[in-house]
């Protein structure tokens, strides 16, 4: 196969429309041969290598993996800082939690009131427990109606917190958990990444647990403070909390990229593939932030070999599309091989098609110039 018909065969495209698009692409870049050079990149890891790393991480780090993850986080700007961001305060969200009482929570446990709960329970297991303690219904109101007259001094500075939730949450988050495939996840606006009990919380390990909670800590740990950062950017629009609403729910447009110019370049906020494989947006090209803290994920990863005894693992350092389907061949480990994950190479590799034609800094610059109108126009 050619290049084209290659790379259109991971991204669910046809070779004709790939081969159109590198040529257009061209035009507008003054640059020819992306396309071929990408196709040489080929992945590089085995499963026995992803074993010996999640061993390794059991090993060493299983008692603290937070402690693990921090010692080889790095910000955007390549510092290892970067841990604080753009919050709603804590008395703010106490505020309206007894505005829009998450009954149901409070029932779970007895409390009689929100300061109860919050003063017993902590803040951040909290705010993550109205995640699948709370009905659809609930959680669209406290978004929709509690978030809509939000403004920026309601925000405040502070760091990013990880959060291991105790093991009663178990039972009540069962279903949460197998809707994300996973059991690590995020919330932008409070600055709380947190872990749901899990075999991982009681000491038990399938193969490439340990590694994939580690690889998802980092990429969170990326993406929490890219979006506190647009927080940030837009704190003094009249729009401020239009924009925050599109923002957490990831909006993008459902609009065909109409004519067959491609210099308009969709912006995909989330990965698509998890709630609908045959999206059209999935095969239109596009970029998406969400792969771009894979990459930094990896660059964290040029610090895991000397600060956690991972040899081997700076490999994927700076690594490209190829190599972006690190978790996705993690959780295709712990999955047996039954199922063959690799929607996230997919979403590296636009990226990757994009940056060859002009350059990372670039790309990254117009998704957080257009990422509320959704479409990146060259």
């Amino acid at each position: 196969m050619n290049a084209h018909e290659k790379l259109a065969l991971i991204l669910g495209t046809s070779a004709e429309a790939l081969l159109d698009l590198d040529q257009k692409m061209a035009i507008v870049s003054g640059k020819t041969g992306v396309l071929e050079e990408i196709s040489l990149v080929g992945p590089s890891f085995l499963p026995e290598e992803l074993i010996e790393f999640d061993k390794k991480l059991v090993g060493d780090h299983g008692s603290n993996l937070s402690e693990a993850v921090f010692k080889v986080f790095t910000s955007s700007e390549g510092l290892p800082t970067g841990r604080q961001g753009f919050f709603i305060k804590k008395e703010k969200v106490a505020e309206l939690l007894k505005k829009y009482s998450p009954q149901s929570l409070l029932e779970h446990f007895g409390y009689q009131s929100i300061d109860e709960l919050l003063d017993r329970e902590g803040f951040a297991s909290v705010v993550a427990s109205l995640r699948f303690t709370q009905t659809e219904e609930w959680m669209h109101q406290f978004f929709d109606v509690a978030y809509k007259d939000l403004k920026s001094e309601d925000f405040e500075d502070r760091d990013v917190e990880i959060k291991v939730m105790d093991t009663k949450w178990r039972a009540i988050a069962e279903k949460f958990i197998g809707q994300k495939l996973h059991n690590i996840s995020h919330l932008k606006e409070y600055g709380v990444i947190f872990i749901n009990p899990d075999r991982l919380s009681d000491g038990g390990n399938r193969v490439g647990e340990t590694l994939r909670t580690f690889l998802l800590l980092l990429h969170y740990l990326h993406e929490v403070p890219f979006y506190s950062n647009l927080f940030r950017k837009y704190k003094n629009d009249s729009d401020f909390s239009t924009k925050l609403n599109s923002l957490l729910r990831g909006d993008m447009p459902e609009n065909k990229i109409e004519g067959e110019h491609p210099t308009v370049w969709r912006i995909v906020q989330r990965y698509l593939a998890k709630d609908n494989s045959n999206d059209f947006r999935l095969s239109e090209h596009h970029v998406n932030p969400e792969a771009e803290h894979w990459y930094l994920v990896g660059r964290d990863l040029s610090r895991a070999e000397s600060e956690l005894g991972l040899a081997g693992i700076s490999k994927w350092a700076g690594s490209d599309w190829s190599d972006s389907n690190l978790i996705d061949l993690v959780m295709s480990l712990m999955g047996k091989g039954e199922n063959k994950y690799i929607y996230h190479q997919r979403e590296a590799l636009w990226n990757r098609i994009f940056v060859g034609h002009f350059s990372r800094d670039k790309m990254n610059a117009m998704i957080e110039e257009n990422i509320i109108k959704g479409f990146i126009e060259l």
